[in-house]
Protein backbone atom coordinates (compact mmCIF):
# COMPACT_ATOMS: atom_id res chain seq x y z
CA UNK A 1 0.00 0.00 0.00
CA UNK A 2 2.59 2.37 0.76
CA UNK A 3 4.34 1.77 -2.35
CA UNK A 4 1.50 2.51 -4.16
CA UNK A 5 1.06 5.48 -2.60
CA UNK A 6 4.72 6.46 -3.10
CA UNK A 7 4.44 5.69 -6.83
CA UNK A 8 0.87 7.95 -7.07
CA UNK A 9 2.23 10.66 -5.16
CA UNK A 10 5.20 11.57 -8.41
CA UNK A 11 2.75 10.24 -10.94
CA UNK A 12 0.34 13.58 -9.75
CA UNK A 13 3.26 15.45 -9.08
CA UNK A 14 4.46 14.31 -12.56
CA UNK A 15 0.81 15.33 -14.19
CA UNK A 16 0.71 18.44 -11.92
CA UNK A 17 4.31 20.14 -13.74
CA UNK A 18 2.31 18.42 -16.85
CA UNK A 19 -0.92 20.38 -16.29
CA UNK A 20 1.05 23.75 -15.07
CA UNK A 21 2.57 23.92 -18.57
CA UNK A 22 -0.28 23.33 -20.99
CA UNK A 23 -2.27 26.20 -18.79
CA UNK A 24 0.61 28.48 -19.58
CA UNK A 25 0.50 27.59 -23.07
CA UNK A 26 -3.32 28.05 -23.56
CA UNK A 27 -5.46 30.67 -24.55
CA UNK A 28 -6.84 32.88 -27.05
CA UNK A 29 -3.87 33.82 -29.73
CA UNK A 30 -1.19 32.98 -31.30
CA UNK A 31 1.25 32.59 -28.26
CA UNK A 32 1.68 28.93 -27.67
CA UNK A 33 4.01 26.65 -25.36
CA UNK A 34 7.12 27.63 -27.24
CA UNK A 35 7.05 31.41 -27.05
CA UNK A 36 5.78 31.51 -23.56
CA UNK A 37 8.82 28.94 -22.58
CA UNK A 38 11.43 30.92 -24.43
CA UNK A 39 9.73 34.50 -22.15
CA UNK A 40 9.94 32.60 -18.50
CA UNK A 41 13.42 31.34 -19.65
CA UNK A 42 14.87 34.53 -20.69
CA UNK A 43 14.94 34.37 -24.35
CA UNK A 44 16.04 37.88 -25.53
CA UNK A 45 13.90 37.56 -28.43
CA UNK A 46 10.58 36.85 -26.48
CA UNK A 47 11.27 39.02 -23.56
CA UNK A 48 11.43 41.87 -25.94
CA UNK A 49 7.85 40.69 -27.41
CA UNK A 50 5.48 43.35 -25.08
CA UNK A 51 2.34 41.40 -25.88
CA UNK A 52 3.77 38.35 -25.12
CA UNK A 53 4.96 40.12 -21.69
CA UNK A 54 1.74 41.34 -20.96
CA UNK A 55 -0.07 37.88 -21.73
CA UNK A 56 2.22 36.20 -19.21
CA UNK A 57 2.48 38.56 -16.48
CA UNK A 58 -0.95 39.46 -16.41
CA UNK A 59 -3.06 37.21 -17.83
CA UNK A 60 -1.30 33.16 -17.52
CA UNK A 61 1.02 33.39 -14.86
CA UNK A 62 -1.37 34.67 -12.34
CA UNK A 63 -4.07 32.00 -13.59
CA UNK A 64 -2.39 29.49 -13.31
CA UNK A 65 -0.48 30.68 -10.03
CA UNK A 66 -4.62 31.19 -8.76
CA UNK A 67 -5.48 27.31 -9.91
CA UNK A 68 -2.92 26.07 -7.56
CA UNK A 69 -3.89 28.55 -4.12
CA UNK A 70 -7.93 27.76 -5.00
CA UNK A 71 -7.32 24.08 -5.88
CA UNK A 72 -5.68 23.65 -2.45
CA UNK A 73 -8.18 25.46 -0.61
CA UNK A 74 -11.20 23.97 -1.35
CA UNK A 75 -9.73 20.24 -0.95
CA UNK A 76 -8.62 20.68 1.95
CA UNK A 77 -11.68 22.75 3.09
CA UNK A 78 -13.88 19.56 2.13
CA UNK A 79 -10.77 17.05 3.76
CA UNK A 80 -11.42 18.88 7.34
CA UNK A 81 -14.82 19.23 6.92
CA UNK A 82 -15.63 15.26 6.15
CA UNK A 83 -12.97 14.49 9.00
CA UNK A 84 -15.00 17.10 11.72
CA UNK A 85 -18.53 15.93 10.60
CA UNK A 86 -17.88 12.85 9.83
CA UNK A 87 -19.56 12.94 6.19
CA UNK A 88 -17.83 11.76 3.68
CA UNK A 89 -20.22 14.04 1.54
CA UNK A 90 -19.47 17.13 3.49
CA UNK A 91 -17.92 19.90 1.01
CA UNK A 92 -18.14 24.10 0.92
CA UNK A 93 -19.95 24.38 -1.95
CA UNK A 94 -22.69 21.34 -1.40
CA UNK A 95 -22.84 22.34 2.24
CA UNK A 96 -23.92 25.86 1.86
CA UNK A 97 -20.52 27.33 2.98
CA UNK A 98 -19.87 29.00 -0.36
CA UNK A 99 -23.32 30.66 -0.81
CA UNK A 100 -22.71 32.38 2.78
CA UNK A 101 -19.26 33.51 1.78
CA UNK A 102 -21.25 35.25 -1.75
CA UNK A 103 -24.16 36.68 0.51
CA UNK A 104 -21.67 37.96 2.63
CA UNK A 105 -19.98 39.33 0.04
CA UNK A 106 -23.10 40.90 -1.64
CA UNK A 107 -23.47 42.85 1.44
CA UNK A 108 -19.94 44.36 1.49
CA UNK A 109 -20.19 44.98 -2.33
CA UNK A 110 -23.83 46.81 -2.43
CA UNK A 111 -23.50 48.36 1.02
CA UNK A 112 -19.67 49.00 1.79
CA UNK A 113 -18.25 49.43 -2.01
CA UNK A 114 -15.94 46.87 -0.98
CA UNK A 115 -13.52 46.81 -3.96
CA UNK A 116 -10.09 45.70 -2.81
CA UNK A 117 -8.68 41.93 -2.63
CA UNK A 118 -8.93 42.94 1.14
CA UNK A 119 -12.63 43.46 1.21
CA UNK A 120 -13.34 40.40 -0.61
CA UNK A 121 -11.54 38.00 1.82
CA UNK A 122 -12.72 39.91 4.90
CA UNK A 123 -16.41 39.86 3.53
CA UNK A 124 -16.45 36.60 2.47
CA UNK A 125 -14.30 35.07 5.12
CA UNK A 126 -17.66 36.11 7.58
CA UNK A 127 -19.71 34.68 5.88
CA UNK A 128 -17.71 31.69 5.38
CA UNK A 129 -17.37 31.45 8.70
CA UNK A 130 -21.77 31.89 9.34
CA UNK A 131 -22.03 28.90 6.65
CA UNK A 132 -19.51 26.34 8.56
CA UNK A 133 -21.07 27.40 12.26
CA UNK A 134 -23.93 25.99 10.93
CA UNK A 135 -22.64 23.23 9.40
CA UNK A 136 -20.76 21.65 12.11
CA UNK A 137 -23.34 22.10 14.19
CA UNK A 138 -25.55 20.24 12.47
CA UNK A 139 -22.65 17.82 11.05
CA UNK A 140 -22.67 16.62 14.90
CA UNK A 141 -26.25 16.21 14.82
CA UNK A 142 -27.38 14.45 12.00
CA UNK A 143 -24.11 14.77 9.31
CA UNK A 144 -22.66 10.60 10.77
CA UNK A 145 -26.47 8.81 11.19
CA UNK A 146 -27.44 10.10 7.62
CA UNK A 147 -24.92 12.04 5.19
CA UNK A 148 -28.03 13.23 3.20
CA UNK A 149 -29.68 14.67 5.00
CA UNK A 150 -26.41 17.61 5.62
CA UNK A 151 -26.71 17.69 2.04
CA UNK A 152 -30.62 18.53 1.81
CA UNK A 153 -29.42 20.77 4.51
CA UNK A 154 -26.90 22.86 2.19
CA UNK A 155 -29.02 22.89 -0.14
CA UNK A 156 -31.72 24.60 1.52
CA UNK A 157 -28.87 26.92 3.14
CA UNK A 158 -27.69 27.44 -0.51
CA UNK A 159 -31.41 28.25 -1.53
CA UNK A 160 -31.92 30.93 1.31
CA UNK A 161 -28.12 32.81 0.77
CA UNK A 162 -28.89 32.59 -2.50
CA UNK A 163 -32.22 34.36 -2.62
CA UNK A 164 -31.24 36.81 -0.07
CA UNK A 165 -28.03 38.01 -2.40
CA UNK A 166 -30.60 38.00 -5.97
CA UNK A 167 -32.67 39.95 -3.85
CA UNK A 168 -29.73 42.78 -3.15
CA UNK A 169 -28.35 42.22 -6.29
CA UNK A 170 -31.54 43.18 -7.91
CA UNK A 171 -31.81 46.59 -6.40
CA UNK A 172 -28.18 47.23 -7.69
CA UNK A 173 -27.43 47.06 -11.03
CA UNK A 174 -23.86 48.24 -11.16
CA UNK A 175 -22.90 45.50 -8.64
CA UNK A 176 -24.99 42.98 -10.15
CA UNK A 177 -22.46 43.65 -13.46
CA UNK A 178 -19.58 43.56 -11.49
CA UNK A 179 -20.86 40.07 -9.63
CA UNK A 180 -22.36 38.21 -12.55
CA UNK A 181 -19.45 36.26 -14.01
CA UNK A 182 -17.77 35.95 -10.67
CA UNK A 183 -20.68 34.22 -9.45
CA UNK A 184 -20.42 31.40 -11.74
CA UNK A 185 -16.46 30.44 -10.48
CA UNK A 186 -13.92 31.67 -12.77
CA UNK A 187 -10.01 32.04 -12.87
CA UNK A 188 -10.73 34.84 -15.74
CA UNK A 189 -10.37 37.51 -13.59
CA UNK A 190 -7.30 36.53 -11.55
CA UNK A 191 -4.63 38.79 -10.47
CA UNK A 192 -1.13 38.53 -9.26
CA UNK A 193 -2.16 41.04 -6.22
CA UNK A 194 -4.99 38.90 -4.89
CA UNK A 195 -3.33 35.67 -5.39
CA UNK A 196 -0.38 37.43 -3.18
CA UNK A 197 -3.00 39.12 -0.75
CA UNK A 198 -4.57 35.53 0.13
CA UNK A 199 -1.41 33.79 0.55
CA UNK A 200 -0.59 34.53 4.01
CA UNK A 201 -3.82 33.26 4.90
CA UNK A 202 -3.89 29.81 3.15
CA UNK A 203 -0.89 29.48 4.61
CA UNK A 204 -1.89 29.57 8.12
CA UNK A 205 -4.74 27.54 7.40
CA UNK A 206 -2.40 25.16 6.07
CA UNK A 207 -0.40 25.29 9.03
CA UNK A 208 -3.11 24.64 11.09
CA UNK A 209 -4.01 21.71 8.79
CA UNK A 210 -1.36 20.24 9.15
CA UNK A 211 -1.04 20.62 12.86
CA UNK A 212 -4.85 18.98 13.47
CA UNK A 213 -4.63 15.96 11.37
CA UNK A 214 -3.09 13.46 14.38
CA UNK A 215 -5.97 14.74 16.20
CA UNK A 216 -8.69 14.39 14.12
CA UNK A 217 -7.46 10.84 12.89
CA UNK A 218 -7.95 9.85 16.19
CA UNK A 219 -11.41 11.45 16.92
CA UNK A 220 -12.70 9.12 13.75
CA UNK A 221 -12.83 6.65 17.00
CA UNK A 222 -15.28 8.76 19.06
CA UNK A 223 -15.16 11.68 21.04
CA UNK A 224 -15.25 9.74 24.61
CA UNK A 225 -12.17 7.62 23.35
CA UNK A 226 -10.30 10.61 21.51
CA UNK A 227 -10.43 12.59 25.33
CA UNK A 228 -9.53 9.28 26.95
CA UNK A 229 -6.30 9.87 24.51
CA UNK A 230 -5.49 13.19 25.78
CA UNK A 231 -7.77 14.89 22.67
CA UNK A 232 -9.90 17.80 23.34
CA UNK A 233 -12.66 17.38 20.76
CA UNK A 234 -14.01 21.11 21.25
CA UNK A 235 -10.81 22.71 20.55
CA UNK A 236 -10.29 20.54 17.69
CA UNK A 237 -13.68 21.64 15.54
CA UNK A 238 -13.12 25.12 16.64
CA UNK A 239 -9.48 24.64 14.95
CA UNK A 240 -11.12 22.65 12.16
CA UNK A 241 -13.73 25.84 11.52
CA UNK A 242 -10.76 28.59 11.68
CA UNK A 243 -9.28 26.65 8.98
CA UNK A 244 -12.27 25.86 6.82
CA UNK A 245 -13.19 29.15 6.90
CA UNK A 246 -9.63 30.28 5.66
CA UNK A 247 -9.35 28.00 2.94
CA UNK A 248 -13.09 28.71 2.27
CA UNK A 249 -12.35 32.81 1.90
CA UNK A 250 -9.31 32.51 -0.02
CA UNK A 251 -10.48 30.73 -2.35
CA UNK A 252 -13.82 32.80 -3.18
CA UNK A 253 -11.98 35.94 -2.65
CA UNK A 254 -9.83 34.69 -5.31
CA UNK A 255 -12.44 32.94 -8.07
CA UNK A 256 -15.66 32.93 -6.65
CA UNK A 257 -18.00 30.15 -5.74
CA UNK A 258 -16.59 27.00 -7.44
CA UNK A 259 -18.44 23.71 -6.35
CA UNK A 260 -17.23 20.09 -6.83
CA UNK A 261 -13.65 20.90 -6.56
CA UNK A 262 -13.37 19.71 -2.31
CA UNK A 263 -15.92 16.89 -3.19
CA UNK A 264 -13.80 15.07 -5.84
CA UNK A 265 -10.50 15.95 -4.41
CA UNK A 266 -11.73 15.11 -0.73
CA UNK A 267 -13.16 10.99 -2.24
CA UNK A 268 -10.60 10.63 -4.52
CA UNK A 269 -7.78 10.91 -1.54
CA UNK A 270 -9.67 8.92 0.78
CA UNK A 271 -9.99 6.09 -1.74
CA UNK A 272 -6.22 6.40 -1.77
CA UNK A 273 -6.02 6.39 2.24
CA UNK A 274 -8.60 6.11 3.65
CA UNK A 275 -8.13 6.27 7.36
CA UNK A 276 -4.42 8.68 8.39
CA UNK A 277 -5.64 12.37 7.39
CA UNK A 278 -2.22 13.13 7.58
CA UNK A 279 -1.85 10.72 4.00
CA UNK A 280 -5.52 12.47 3.08
CA UNK A 281 -4.49 16.02 2.82
CA UNK A 282 -1.44 15.85 0.39
CA UNK A 283 -3.59 13.72 -2.33
CA UNK A 284 -6.47 15.97 -1.64
CA UNK A 285 -4.28 18.99 -2.46
CA UNK A 286 -2.52 17.62 -5.56
CA UNK A 287 -5.98 16.27 -6.94
CA UNK A 288 -7.86 19.88 -6.02
CA UNK A 289 -5.02 21.50 -7.92
CA UNK A 290 -4.88 18.88 -10.63
CA UNK A 291 -9.02 19.00 -11.34
CA UNK A 292 -9.26 22.80 -11.39
CA UNK A 293 -6.13 22.96 -13.30
CA UNK A 294 -7.46 20.40 -15.93
CA UNK A 295 -10.81 22.49 -15.73
CA UNK A 296 -8.96 25.22 -16.60
CA UNK A 297 -7.47 24.84 -19.25
CA UNK A 298 -10.69 23.03 -20.93
CA UNK A 299 -12.38 26.29 -20.21
CA UNK A 300 -10.34 27.99 -22.11
CA UNK A 301 -9.75 25.51 -25.15
CA UNK A 302 -13.71 24.52 -25.74
CA UNK A 303 -14.86 27.96 -27.47
CA UNK A 304 -11.55 29.42 -28.19
CA UNK A 305 -11.60 32.87 -28.44
CA UNK A 306 -14.36 32.89 -25.33
CA UNK A 307 -14.49 30.89 -22.89
CA UNK A 308 -16.52 28.99 -20.35
CA UNK A 309 -16.30 29.64 -16.40
CA UNK A 310 -14.72 27.37 -14.15
CA UNK A 311 -17.64 26.22 -12.02
CA UNK A 312 -20.31 25.21 -14.91
CA UNK A 313 -17.22 22.90 -16.13
CA UNK A 314 -16.24 21.24 -12.79
CA UNK A 315 -20.10 20.70 -12.21
CA UNK A 316 -20.61 18.86 -15.30
CA UNK A 317 -18.41 16.31 -13.83
CA UNK A 318 -18.90 16.70 -10.20
CA UNK A 319 -22.30 16.03 -10.41
CA UNK A 320 -22.95 12.69 -12.16
CA UNK A 321 -19.91 11.61 -10.15
CA UNK A 322 -22.11 12.58 -6.79
CA UNK A 323 -24.91 10.82 -7.90
CA UNK A 324 -23.07 7.69 -8.86
CA UNK A 325 -21.34 8.13 -4.91
CA UNK A 326 -24.78 8.26 -3.42
CA UNK A 327 -25.95 5.39 -5.64
CA UNK A 328 -23.32 2.91 -5.15
CA UNK A 329 -23.02 3.41 -1.13
CA UNK A 330 -19.31 5.22 -1.72
CA UNK A 331 -20.32 7.41 0.67
CA UNK A 332 -19.73 4.76 3.70
CA UNK A 333 -16.72 4.39 3.50
CA UNK A 334 -15.69 7.56 6.02
CA UNK A 335 -18.74 6.00 7.55
CA UNK A 336 -16.88 2.36 8.46
CA UNK A 337 -14.10 3.73 10.16
CA UNK A 338 -14.79 3.98 14.14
Amino acid sequence: MLRFQTQLFWLTVLLLFLLISLSLATGAGVYGGREVAGFLLGDPAFVADEKLAMIVNTLRLPRTLAALVVGVCLALAASMLQSATRNPLAEPGLLGVNAGAVFALVIGLTYFGVESAYGYLLWSGMGALMGNIIVLGLGLMVGRSNPLKLILVGVALSATFGGLSNFLLLSNKVVLEQFRFWNLGSLAASSLDSVLTVLPFALAALLLTLALCRQLTLMQMGDNQAQALGIRPTRVRIGVLLAATLFTACAIAIAGPIGFVGFLAAYCARLVEPVRLSIQVRFSALFGVLFLLAADVLARWLLQPFELPNGVILALIGAPVLILVVRSGGFRSLLAVK
